[in-house]
């Protein structure tokens, strides 16, 4: 066996390890997800509360009026 055949084989066997150990892989625990899902929740609360400030007339006009003192 030359040195490129027993390259290949190393790689193939670990490319196999990896898949084996990819499939053993758990999802994360129902116990893990709960405060993920509450820390969304309160990014999503806050992009809404941003929207609200950003889509108001008033912002729009007060950018304005600082934008014409800057110039």
């Amino acid at each position: 066996m030359n040195l490129t055949a027993i390259a290949i084989v190393g790689i193939i066997c670990w490319a196999l390890v990896e898949l084996v150990n990819s499939r053993h892989k758990k999802a994360p625990k129902a116990q893990d997800l709960g405060p993920m899902q509450q820390e969304i929740e309160k990014l999503r609360e806050r992009v809404q509360v941003l929207e609200k400030i950003v889509t108001d007339e008033n912002y729009d006009l007060k950018r304005q009026f600082d934008n014409l003192k800057n110039d």
